[in-house]
């Protein structure tokens, strides 16, 4: 063979096995590739399937949503068990156990529902059934943990408010004993007080029985000088008392005649004043009456300080106030206006009606001036024919209540006197009853203090010429007798 067609030959031989190389190696590599393609095609399935277990295709597109943060170093998946963990962590109050999420689950379901069993005696909830799914527990009509821990918050704001409540009444109580020991620390030292007298007095009995028994056994012309000696000087000290007594008699009785002289020239100069007589000046008239309504109007108004539920005590225009102070008629002011006011009548005679032009006057109001008053004795404020305890206090907020002044003593601005009754004293305890009731002592020496006070105050309004009016002419005087024993009238 020519050399040209040799190498030709060589060179289509060379580019035969070349081809048939390649062939070879693609065919190797797309079976590789195919086989490969296979194996990942059936990884993919198989994951596939496994995602799908663990979540559906909308849930892994929102798993960023659903998980939220991704914990550093965590999957989705670990980041929300980690979230869950710290929420059974919170519930169950102590670290989490490295275990299932069903496990978890259902010891802080268990927990919750021992929970709510302890729980229920104590707070408006039903005990949960031990059957409930966690859906159940889920379920907004059902108790939460947070409703629950809202209700033993406010039980308990309830229980702290009643704790203070009682130690509020604790403490008074508290004080009340103190008071009370402090009382009877006091009865009791007054009581060692009245036995070391008694013991001065059985001594000092003592003392006379030894000298009256040395007396006896004394001879008797002894006995008789002694007495005639005693005698002597018992007559003597009559003679000078007689004598003393006799001078001040006839000082008194010179005294008493000037006196007598010096009040005729005063008596036949100007007469005597009459204490009361401001007591029985009228402070208005009624101006319209509507015997139908049953209703008057009195030229007394704002501007003369009228107040409503003010009372007064209508008279006649020409007898104008009697001396005992009974009216004919009863009002009460409900309606007030710049000059006049308009009242109920509450009580009237039937054979003296309200007339136009007469006089109303109440004994506490004044539109010019401040009464001033002094209260004393004991009053029946119910009708029921015994004291009130706190008489005094009521009457006093009255007339306080109406414009008028309260004190205790009598002095030169005292205008009026309101006298009760004599305020009782009970016999005197004895020692024997003293120590089985201490209180007798008190309430005996309080009732003989109120009683000296009354006589006291009589004493000093004759003396200061006080006009002093009993408890029924005050009545009469302010219009308020029908108030009595109806509630809330002092």
């Amino acid at each position: 063979m020519p050399p040209g067609k040799r190498r030709q030959s060589n060179a289509m031989l060379y580019t035969l096995i070349t081809f048939v190389g390649l062939f070879i190696v693609a065919t190797t590599v797309a079976v590789i590739y195919y086989v490969k393609a296979e194996e990942l095609r059936t990884t993919t399935q198989e994951a596939q399937s496994e995602l799908s277990k663990m979540a559906s295709a909308d849930e892994v597109r929102r798993v960023g949503d659903i998980v939220g943060t991704k914990l550093p170093g965590q999957s989705n998946l670990g980041s929300m068990m980690e979230y869950f963990n710290r929420i059974a962590a919170v519930v169950m109050g102590r670290p989490v156990q490295v275990t299932s999420a069903e496990v978890n689950v259902g010891n802080v379901t268990n927990a919750f529902r021992s929970l709510v069993e302890q729980a229920s005696p104590y707070i408006n909830i039903a005990a949960p059934d031990p059957n409930a799914t966690t859906s159940d527990l889920a379920d907004p009509n059902r108790v939460s943990l947070r409703s629950m821990a809202n209700d033993l918050l406010a039980r308990l704001k309830q229980t702290t408010e009643q704790l203070d409540a009682r130690t509020q009444q604790f403490q008074k109580l508290q004080q009340e004993f103190n008071d009370a020991t402090g009382l009877w620390q006091q009865t009791a030292d007054e009581l060692n007080a009245r036995i070391g007298e008694y013991e001065l007095q059985v001594q000092q009995t003592k003392s006379d029985y030894n000298n009256l028994r040395a007396l006896l056994e004394q001879s008797s012309e002894q006995r008789a000088g002694n007495i005639l000696r005693q005698l002597e000087d018992e007559r003597a000290l009559s003679r000078q008392l007689n004598q003393d007594l006799l001078k001040a008699q006839a000082d008194l009785e010179i005294a008493q005649q000037r006196l007598s002289g010096a009040l005729t020239e005063v008596a036949k100069t100007q007469p005597s004043p009459d204490p009361e007589a401001p007591a029985y000046k009228p402070d208005g008239k009624i101006v319209l009456v509507d015997e139908a309504a049953g209703i008057v109007h009195i030229n007394l108004g704002s501007d003369d300080r009228v107040y409503r539920g003010l009372t007064f005590s209508v008279y006649d225009k020409a007898p104008g106030v009697p001396r005992d102070g009974k009216p004919k008629a009863q009002i009460e002011v409900f309606a007030i206006s710049k000059t006049t006011s308009t009242a109920r009548v509450l009580s009237s005679e039937r054979r003296n009606p309200i007339a136009t032009d007469d006089i109303v006057a109440n004994l506490i109001w004044d539109a010019g001036k401040k009464n001033h008053f002094v209260i004393a004795g004991d009053f029946d404020l119910t009708g029921k024919g015994q004291p009130t305890y706190d008489a005094k206090a009521r009457i006093a907020d009255l007339i306080q209540r109406w414009g008028g002044a309260t004190s205790d003593e009598v002095s030169a601005k005292t205008d009026f006197v309101i006298l009760g009754t004599e305020p009782r004293v009970p016999r005197e305890p004895s020692l024997d009853e003293i120590a089985s009731d201490p209180t007798l002592r008190d309430r005996y020496d309080s009732a003989r203090q109120q009683r000296e006070y009354y006589n006291q105050v009589r004493q000093q309004a004759g003396a200061f010429y006080i006009p002093v009016f009993t408890f029924e002419r005050f009545l009469y005087l302010i219009g308020y007798e029908n108030y009595i024993g109806k509630p809330g009238a002092f």
